[in-house]
């Protein structure tokens, strides 16, 4: 391992988080880095490395030292344009607050209620329908089906033009990453995709009843700007889609490959929301984005200096062993995950994570009560995307109980 020291004491590297290598398998280069110092500097892409739990969770904490409204991404959008104008993603308060508040008014408690009996009979029909069939596409056919039909029937999407939700969720993610060959080829319909969602968007293109008049409704009480409203639909169709596929195949994927711990499952169905929990930590969708220094700083005893991007890895956090111990790599139902960065944390933390749990949640359990036994049958394929975490193929037996 070639280590320099620069004159800021600070690890510098030259590592490549955006490499096909460690994209397929980004796990020996988390440890690496982990155990190189609390930051790391990435030579080839010049931005500092965060990758243990305690000063990734400080960081996520601190959005007056290290904002969001430079950007998830490597440039800061504070000096240069990115490609679409900023979400709520890409917000500090006061503009993030007020949008925050109208968004979490809309996902309440009561709302989570019906979208349960608004999700429940699908997942029921799909599993009966998968577990019937026996060998299956974990990805294709249970991860991908379940989400692209109950989220956008929620949101109130017209059914043309879905097949455009995967690619603009592309395009997002991968924008959060290098500029590689990667997000290139995200945007090659880019103009056209990125066109569509903005039309989907608006009031009149939504049915009555969704979540995306819900938001609309909200603007009409004057608590958020009309265009906030576009943005914040927009921001739904982004973050709702793509994470929580990847969420249901990484759980069937450590299922899967781990049969005593979904024999614990289905012994006690009630660990359903404990397994996704635990397989968020262990395979997180969401496995890095940049944040922007604000002011001079320290992480870790390292000298930050302000305007400079910050990449942090929820992934390695997840599995830093100083916070999970020395079984962080390992897929446990009996583990406490509560505290994982999956969904961030702090200011940022995601307002939607309810409906992705919710929707994980009655998948499983709904294969829990059809399927005895969760066999794959070969090699998972990684999908190569700059910072999320998943598979685009996985072959799997589905045993029927008797």
């Amino acid at each position: 391992m070639t280590v320099t020291m620069t004159p800021t004491s600070v690890v510098s590297l030259p590592d490549d988080p955006f490499t096909l290598e460690n994209i397929s398998n980004p796990y020996p280069l988390h440890e690496k880095l982990r155990e190189a110092g609390p930051v790391v500097w990435l030579e080839k892409h010049g931005c500092y490395a965060v990758t243990r739990y305690e000063w990734v969770y400080e960081i996520l904490t601190d959005f007056e030292s290290y904002c969001s409204s430079g950007g998830l991404g490597p440039k800061d959008i504070r000096k240069e344009a990115e490609w679409r104008p900023p979400s709520i993603l890409e917000s500090d308060p006061p503009t993030h607050t007020v949008m925050r508040r109208g968004l979490a008014g809309v996902i309440s408690p009561s709302t989570m209620r019906r979208l349960r009996e608004q999700f429940a009979p699908f997942a029921e029909e799909l599993a009966e329908e998968v577990a019937g069939r026996g060998e299956v596409d974990g990805i294709v056919d249970i991860a991908e089906r379940y989400p692209l039909k109950v989220f956008p029937d929620a949101v109130g999407l017209r059914p043309d033009g879905r097949e455009n939700l995967l690619p603009y969720g592309s395009m997002v993610f991968n924008a959060f990453g290098a500029d590689n060959d990667i997000r290139a080829a995200a945007f090659e319909e880019g103009e056209r995709v990125a066109a569509w969602i903005m039309d989907s968007c608006e009031r009149e293109n939504l049915t009555t009843t969704g979540l995306g008049a819900d938001i609309w409704k909200v603007a009409d009480e004057g608590r958020i700007e009309p265009q906030q409203a576009t943005l914040l639909v927009r921001a739904l169709l982004s973050a709702g889609v793509d994470t929580t596929i990847f969420g249901i195949g990484n759980t069937l994927y450590n299922l899967a490959r781990h049969p005593e711990q979904w024999e614990k499952l289905k012994a006690k169905p009630q660990l359903a929301k404990f397994a996704v929990d635990e397989a968020l930590r262990l395979e997180s969708p969401f496995q890095m984005f940049h944040r922007t220094s604000t002011v001079d700083t320290e992480i870790g005893g390292v000298h930050i200096p302000a305007d400079s991007k910050v990449l942090l890895f929820m992934g390695a956090a997840n599995r830093d062993p100083r916070k999970w111990g020395e079984d962080a790599d390992v897929f446990d139902l009996d583990r406490n995950a509560s505290g994982h960065v999956a969904f961030g944390m702090g200011l940022h933390q995601c307002v939607g994570q309810p409906i992705a749990r919710a929707e994980i949640e009655l998948m499983l359990q709904a294969l829990i009560k059809r399927v005895d036994r969760i066999e794959p049958t070969g090699e998972a394929t990684p999908w190569i995307h700059n910072v999320l975490r998943g598979f685009a193929r996985m072959p799997l037996r589905l045993v029927p109980k008797a």
